[in-house]
């Protein structure tokens, strides 16, 4: 099975908590602080490997969370960091933020690779908080947790030759003729509903990747039929090849289908008719087909004079050595790398960012005899402080008064004893100025 979407889950891993410990060893009175730091959690990141061709196995797997980093440790030891998770992805897959719609990135290199969400970083240990004025500080950081995020995979198929055509016009069977593939081939329309590669081996020691792409009808380009489905499979071939059924035998005009067809890939994108394109006039071997191949050549080059157009016929092989020649011999007159809208590496655009200044902005709302205090950067606060300690608590309630959120409950009413809450954490009132 051929899947080319999919919608999965990622988290970097959690930092690890800091810790508080104090030297005990013999003979060193008063230690001191000896509390390291939690390690940083893993990275979930996203790497090409040019032996994978479906998201099939993200069917199967949507979740993907690293490891979170190891607990500070005694004696001022660093807690481990986790490792990175690695996740293989094919080649031609586009990352997109679920939420912001933002394209993180074009995966098309083998051996490219991605941070798609960070870890966190571990929490900082007691050693960290000593000061002249508090040299054996109670106090320690939770780690920070990893960044989170639904990420939608779209992959493109990445071949050198894409096959474009109505259906049942032959585009699958002259793929199982020049290559090893076996593509499903039937008398009825929509035979093949997800692209087929194969490699094609022209026979003078040169080779390229052949497409079988869906039959695409009028109106794709805005979802009739497989729609958009087939046409995100056309951005990544080099060079077109259009089959066009030249016996009629469905009773349609071939010049009108190969009309309807270029209009449904210029709108689209436009860039596509840059993209360069060989008309296979196929089914010759059919009675018709020879008078319909002039009107044709004489219809087409009022709007295309250049437009090249070879005869085959994929039942007889009649031929089709010629255009395997002329598309290698094309394949080989323009870059070998692929069409994609992407940077050069040694050009990579750099986005740089301002640090946004902290917020220190709150707001106090009532709840029944209760005071909510809302502070992102409050919240942030209890998230990584182990309040579990008389240090902490001080800190926390130093934070709040420099802050002013006990001067502005003053103002509001609350009183010694008044009961404040602040995220899930919730504690008394106090007026005692000393304990800050």
């Amino acid at each position: 099975m051929f899947v080319d979407k999919a919608k999965i889950y990622v988290k970097g891993g959690d930092g690890g908590d800091g810790l508080v410990a104090f030297r005990r060893e013999k003979y060193v009175p008063e230690g001191g602080p000896a509390g390291g730091d939690g390690g940083r959690g893993g990275d979930v990141i996203f790497r090409v490997d040019e032996g994978l061709r479906t998201l099939m196995d993200f069917r199967y797997q949507r979740h993907f969370k690293a490891d979170r980093g190891v607990k500070g440790r005694n004696k001022s030891q660093h807690g481990a960091n986790a490792e990175h998770m690695i996740v293989r992805i094919p080649p031609g897959t586009v990352l997109i933020d679920d939420d912001t719609k933002e394209v993180i990135a074009d995966m098309t290199r083998h051996g490219q690779q991605v941070v798609v969400a960070r870890g966190g970083r571990g929490g900082r240990g007691n050693i960290r908080f000593a000061t002249a004025a508090n040299p054996a500080p109670e106090l320690a950081e939770n780690g920070e947790e990893g960044q989170e995020r639904y990420i939608v995979m779209e992959l493109k198929v990445m071949a050198d030759v894409g096959l474009v055509g109505f259906p049942s016009v032959g585009k699958s069977t002259l793929l199982s003729v020049v290559s090893a593939a076996q593509p499903k081939i039937g008398a009825y329309h929509f035979t093949t509903i997800t692209p087929n590669l194969g490699v094609v081996d022209v026979g003078d020691g040169r080779s390229f990747v052949m497409a079988d792409l869906p039959g695409l009808i009028e109106g794709a380009s805005e979802g009739v039929g497989l729609g958009h489905e087939f046409l995100r499979h056309v951005e990544r071939t080099r060079i077109i090849i259009h089959v066009v059924d030249m016996s009629g035998s469905e009773g349609r005009d071939p010049f009108e289908d190969w009309v309807k067809i270029n209009d449904e890939l210029r709108q689209y994108n436009a860039g596509l008719m840059d993209r360069p394109q060989i008309v296979a006039a196929n089914k010759m071997d059919m009675p018709e087909s020879e008078a319909n191949l002039a009107a044709f050549r004489e219809q087409v080059s009022e709007l295309r004079p250049d437009l090249e157009i070879m005869p085959i016929s994929s039942l007889t092989r009649q031929g089709v050595q010629e255009l395997l020649y002329r598309a290698t011999d094309l394949l080989d007159s323009i870059p070998v790398a692929p069409v994609v809208e992407e940077v050069a590496e040694t050009k990579e655009r750099k986005v740089y960012k301002l640090e946004a200044e902290e917020d220190n902005s709150f707001t106090i709302t009532r709840d029944n005899d209760a005071f909510v205090v809302s502070s992102p950067r409050i919240e942030r606060m209890l998230k990584r402080m182990q309040l579990s300690t008389h240090d902490a608590i001080l800190k926390l309630a130093r934070t709040l008064r420099h802050m002013g959120v006990d001067a502005e409950l003053r103002k509001r009413g609350a009183v010694e004893g008044t009961i404040v809450r602040i995220a899930d954490f919730e504690f008394e009132f106090v007026e005692n100025s000393s304990y800050y």
